[in-house]
C-alpha cells in the first residue's frame, strides 16, 4: 500500500521572531525541518516523502536533503500562501494510486516512528486519523473578551500532527474547500466538513510544535535525549556484537 508524507515547511515562522524561518533553525547542528524528514525516512510505514516550500527556500533544504542521502525519496515542492495552499499543491503532485496520505507540520521533529505506523495503521480502518493529548488547563470559550462558557476537559484534545487519511478521502475534503472557499486550521477541518469522522489517537507531550523563542531550550533538551539515546543503543549493539 503506498503511503505518502506531505512535509508543509513553506511558512515564514513570524513568531519565531528571527530572520531565519523556523524550519531552518538548527538543533544541534541539524535544521529542525532536517530532524522532522529523518523520523519519516526511519518509518517502514511510509514509502514517499513530499517536502513542501517557499521558492526561495527551495536550492538550501535541496542541499540540505542531498546531504543526507534518504534511503527513499524526499521530493521538492512548491509551497502557496497558506498552509492549506501549500499542502493542496502537493496532493496535486501525489500519484493517484496512493492509499494513504499523512501530513506532517515540519516543525514537531520529535515525533515518535511509532506513532507514525499507529496514524497510518488507522487511517487504513478509519479513514481520517490525528494524534491529539488532553488539555491540562480549563478551557474558555470567549467572544470579545467575555466568556462565555466553560468546555469540559474531557471533551477537549489539543490536535498534534501527524494526521492521516485516505487518499480519496483527503482530495475530496480539499477539493470541497476549495469549491467553498473554505480555509482550515488544520487537515482534520476540512475532512470534518464532509461529515467524515475523524478517530483521535493519544499523542505525545514530547511531540511539541517549534514556533516560539521560549519553545528552543525545550527543544534542545530533547534533542540531547535523543542523542544520548542513540549513542548508548550503538554502544549496546557493538558490546552484543563483539
Amino acid at each position: 500500500m503506498s503511503v505518502v508524507a506531505i512535509i508543509p515547511a513553506a511558512g515564514m515562522g513570524v513568531r519565531m521572531g528571527r530572520g531565519t524561518p523556523k524550519q531552518f533553525l538548527s538543533l544541534e547542528g541539524v535544521p529542525i525541518f532536517v530532524l522532522t524528514l529523518r523520523k519519516f525516512a526511519a518509518s517502514d510505514a511510509v514509502n514517499e516523502i513530499y517536502l513542501v516550500l517557499r521558492s526561495e527556500d527551495m536550492e538550501r533544504a535541496r542541499a540540505d536533503v542531498e546531504r543526507e542521502r534518504f534511503s527513499k525519496p524526499v521530493r521538492l515542492v512548491g509551497g502557496g500562501a497558506t498552509r492549506q495552499e501549500t499542502v493542496a499543491r502537493a496532493l496535486a503532485e501525489v500519484p493517484a494510486a496512493t492509499q494513504i496520505v499523512v501530513v506532517h507540520d515540519a516543525v514537531r521533529p520529535f515525533i515518535q516512528v511509532d506513532l507514525i505506523r499507529r496514524v497510518v495503521d488507522h487511517a487504513r480502518q478509519d479513514g481520517a486519523v490525528i494524534l491529539g493529548v488532553p488539555s491540562v488547563d480549563t478551557v474558555k470559550q470567549v467572544e470579545r473578551q467575555l466568556v462565555r462558557g466553560t468546555i469540559p476537559r474531557e471533551r477537549v484534545v489539543l490536535a498534534q500532527t501527524p494526521q492521516a487519511f485516505r487518499y480519496d478521502v483527503i482530495r475530496e475534503a480539499f477539493a470541497r474547500a476549495a469549491q467553498d472557499g473554505f480555509n482550515g486550521t488544520d487537515e482534520s477541518s476540512l475532512v470534518e466538513r464532509l461529515g467524515h469522522p475523524v478517530t483521535v489517537l493519544m499523542g505525545s507531550d514530547r511531540n511539541i510544535k517549534i514556533t516560539r523563542p521560549s519553545d528552543l531550550p525545550v527543544a534542545r533538551l530533547y534533542i540531547a535525549q535523543e542523542q544520548s539515546q542513540e549513542q548508548e543503543q550503538s554502544e549496546n549493539k557493538f558490546k552484543i556484537e563483539s
